[in-house]
């Protein structure tokens, strides 16, 4: 099978951005508001009472007009730069740092389109409305409050860029080289049973793998069978390697979450670390660790989705784009 044009890679990424967003946005805002100061001491009981498991899907607004941008900014710079490192750098270079590599390049990228976002997101997320208000766009009222606090919007829209990137890019270093590794082990099981090993080129590339699996499986059983191995496989690779990343960069994700919801407040700035020692002072190890089951979970889930529907995308667009093209 040929490669995806960047057209293709833009528009897989998007599809799999809003995928994700329906889906897995509940879990994440129960996340946010389990991990904000709020939720935590004695003002936490009276703050779940008001605020309960009402509007999950608050600032999901921003969240669509965001991340499909930067999913796709992310796909066409991990993919485009994982392909020049793989022919620029020596054989000798592991799979794995070539993957962390890319992947780190392709996420401060991304966010830079989704810091803000994010920021009227989480703020958005633990609103607590009443009245006339719960009829307003969330998106819009959190945005409203993070443009009246002090420091000025665009500071405090950006306020949190380098906590997002300290956060994103341990976790895409971790997640894909691992995802990866083990999309590779499965494609390689799974060839284990037409041909034998020593026929395979490219040993432990999960790309070339996959991509001499989807031409004979569609060859033989046509693309619908081919789109849902690759789902299957993708989607069980992404979500083991996605829910091991977000446990161990649980910590990283609460001060992000803190530093994030204090842009939309009057109170004085803190930085990370100033953050991260109070955590610990008041909360311990249990505040550091604060939602890592949760987060792991809908990590889990949201990367299966995610991943699966960005290769059955691709996938798909490109055997479209092979049909249409001997039909003419």
């Amino acid at each position: 099978m040929r490669d995806n044009t960047q057209a293709e890679i833009l528009v897989a990424g998007a599809v799999a951005a809003f995928t994700v967003d329906l889906l897995i946005y509940p879990l994440d805002t129960i996340k946010t508001r389990y991990q904000s100061e709020g939720f935590t001491g004695n003002s936490g009981r009276s703050w779940k009472s008001a605020h309960g498991l009402r509007g999950l899907y608050q600032g999901i607004g921003s969240v669509i007009f965001a991340t499909l941008p930067a999913a796709a900014i992310f796909f066409m710079s991990y993919e485009s730069a994982k392909s020049t490192l793989k022919s620029s750098l020596p054989n000798a270079v592991p799979q794995p740092v070539i993957h962390a590599l890319a992947s780190a390049g392709a996420e401060l990228a991304s966010c830079t389109v989704l810091t803000p976002a994010e920021v009227i997101k989480q703020n958005a997320q633990v609103l607590q409305r009443s009245g006339p208000s719960k009829n307003r766009s969330s998106s819009l009222e959190a945005l409203q409050m993070v443009w009246r606090s002090e420091g000025g919007a665009a500071r405090r829209l950006w306020t949190g860029y380098t906590a997002l990137v300290a956060r994103n890019l341990p976790f895409t270093a971790l997640q894909f080289p691992m995802f990866e590794v083990f999309r590779g082990y499965l494609w390689d099981w799974r060839r284990a049973h037409t041909e034998p090993p020593q026929s395979w080129p490219n040993h432990g590339d999960s790309d070339n793998a996959q991509n001499r699996i989807q031409s004979k499986e569609t060859q033989q059983n046509g693309l619908r069978s081919a789109l849902v191995e690759t789902g299957v496989v993708t989607g069980a690779s992404a979500a083991v390697s996605g829910g091991l990343a977000a446990l161990m960069t649980t910590p990283l994700d609460v001060i992000k979450t803190r530093i994030m919801l204090a842009a939309g407040s009057s109170s004085t700035r803190e930085g990370a670390k100033e953050i991260a020692s109070r955590i610990f002072r008041e909360e311990g190890v249990r505040g550091v660790f604060r939602g890592a089951v949760l987060r792991g979970t809908w990590t889990a889930l949201g990367s299966g989705l995610y991943l699966g529907s960005y290769e059955m995308a691709k996938m798909w667009l490109k055997g479209a784009s092979a049909e249409n093209n001997s039909l003419s």
